[in-house]
């Protein structure tokens, strides 16, 4: 018989031990053994009993009941008592009515192999979900924070971390490369996420992190730390090159000077840990012309265009500073877009000097097409300011017979030639999109416009799921390094002055008009899993 076989207190001295040895609640513990034993004594006496396990907490006693339901006639004699039966079997049943629940006692009974074995996997489940539990809670906020362990072992690349009462996981991506580290070594690393997981580590650690190069400067620095001094931004090539930008609080202060600290003792404690990795210290301003000439150091910059809308910079320099902009394989200018969050176009004086010539000659074709202008008076207009026949078209007489050589009646005439390209350009849009074959649902997808929609069914880009399986850098443009040189990939809508930022709303929100779709269609569970795939391919 279990409480016979076996000292009664044992169970409650087992459960103490544990909960100490793993930092959790007694209680938890002995509530495991409750549902293992429960689980055991279901197959001595039928799973279909709704069997109740209590020990007492004083004397460690064990009783098993079983649930029944009263009702009128049983028809299932281990989940129903009749009425009668239910009152004889205790003084605390008498006054019982239909449909109340009793608990019948069940006599004690001897641990079979599997039984016990049953019991002990359910034990050790619920105080293994339990330490969990308790790790989760303990480190959840320490997120965003650098932790320090000692590593203790090796997986597949990926790296244990112990933390003296949890387990971390540095994974392979996270590590610095070519970061040498053996077994038993203290290792200092960022906690950008803390998470519940059924299986493996719930706390994932990052030596590649930007923002463990931000803490190390906020632990090193006491400006930092104290808020006197505010990292505004910061990027990293992990093992190579990085770039912090930071301001002052206080005007009083030196950014720059107080992060290097006297004979670079600061930044070079940084860069230690870091392992040796090159750190590139730049003062914040709010001009982004000033910004990006900092930020693209030790290039000589001589002059920025900035076009702020769509935050994309054009960086003039001389031809030998052009390998010291970019950097090797593109490193520094790569650097320098993440650090101030604009696009960089970097250019030679020549080669904008042809692009402005370029952008005029087109402007100003332009106008003579499409308005049935002379010459003189489309360069005319494009030197005043305006770029296209939408400007013209929103313009007032007022405006325009101001500028030298245009009368009031002209004024009043390029307005109206400028109305009248604009409705039979919508129209020829519009006739154009339904010759293409696009689909509806991207026709009518908000921020698309009638001239986007053409370009991208001349693309090819008919159905709102290709759309959405674009990136934002297919859209916008970007730049590769091909054989070592820079060079161009110009996107499909570039020629609309379309944003990263609006570029990556247009596609998100597809993409969440998919997901939404498919949860309608097919459920929650086989979205999840259309979707993810989906997801997976997007963001090859």
């Amino acid at each position: 018989m279990l409480n016979r076989r076996a000292d009664k207190l044992e169970l409650l001295r087992i459960a103490e031990a544990v909960a100490l040895e793993k930092s959790i609640d007694k209680e938890i513990i002995i509530n495991s053994m409750e549902t293992g034993i429960a689980k055991a004594a279901k197959s001595k006496f039928g799973q279909d009993n709704e069997i109740k396990v209590q020990i007492d907490r004083q004397n460690g006693n064990i009783e098993i009941f079983r649930k029944l339901i009263v009702v009128e006639k049983p028809e299932n004699i281990s989940k129903e008592i009749s009425l009668k039966d239910a009152q004889n079997l205790n003084n605390q049943n008498k006054d019982n009515k239909i449909g109340d629940e009793v608990l019948q006692v069940l006599p004690s009974f001897d641990f079979g192999r599997i039984a016990a074995q049953t019991a002990k996997q359910v034990i050790s489940f619920n105080v293994r979900e339990a330490e969990r539990e308790r790790q989760f809670n303990d480190f959840i906020d320490k997120k965003d924070t650098i932790l320090s362990g000692i590593i203790k072992r090796l997986e597949f690349g990926s790296v244990i971390v112990d933390l003296g009462r949890a387990e971390a996981i540095i994974q392979k991506n996270e590590l610095i490369p070519r970061e040498n580290i053996k077994t038993g070594d203290r290792i200092k690393a960022y906690c950008y996420d803390v998470r519940r997981e059924s299986r493996g580590q719930q706390i994932f650690l990052s030596r590649a992190h930007p923002k463990f190069m931000e803490k190390l400067f906020t632990q090193e620095v006491p400006e930092i730390y104290d808020g006197l001094i505010e990292i505004k931004s910061s990027a990293r090539d992990p093992g190579s090159r990085a770039k912090i930008c930071v301001k002052a609080i206080d005007a009083s202060l030196d950014p720059v000077g107080a992060c290097v600290g006297m004979r670079g003792s600061r930044v070079q404690a940084v860069v230690n840990e870091l392992q040796g990795e090159k750190i590139d210290i730049v003062n914040w301003s709010d001009d982004a012309a000033l910004l990006v000439s900092k930020a693209l150091s030790p290039a000589e910059i001589q002059r920025v265009n900035v076009d702020n809308d769509s935050k994309k910079l054009d960086v003039i320099l001389s031809e030998e500073n052009l390998s010291k902009a970019i950097g090797r394989r593109g490193q520094n200018v790569r650097l320098a877009t993440k650090l101030i969050n604009y696009e960089i176009n970097i250019m030679t004086d020549q080669e904008d000097s042809e692009k402005r010539q370029l952008e005029f000659k087109e402007k100003t074709e332009n106008f003579v097409k499409n308005l049935e202008l002379d010459e003189t008076l489309g360069q005319l207009l494009v030197a005043e300011g305006f770029s296209s026949i939408d400007d013209i078209k929103n313009s007032d007489k007022e405006t325009l017979s101001k500028i030298e050589g245009i009368e009031e009646d002209t004024a009043k005439e390029l307005i109206e030639r400028a109305k009248e390209f604009y409705l039979k350009d919508q129209d020829e849009i519009s006739n154009r999109i339904k010759n293409l074959g696009l689909e509806e649902e991207l026709i009518n997808h908000k921020g698309l416009t009638p001239g986007m929609l053409v370009t991208l069914g001349e693309q090819k880009i008919l159905k709102f799921t290709d759309f959405a399986d674009l990136a934002s850098d297919e859209l916008t443009g970007s730049y590769d390094i091909v054989k070592g040189e820079r060079v161009k990939i110009k996107g499909y809508l570039e020629d609309f002055a379309l944003s990263k930022s609006e570029a990556d709303e247009l596609i998100m929100s597809a993409r969440s008009k998919i997901y939404t779709d498919w949860v309608m269609k097919y459920g929650e569970k086989k979205n999840k899993i259309n979707y993810f795939w989906k997801s997976k391919k997007i963001n090859r």
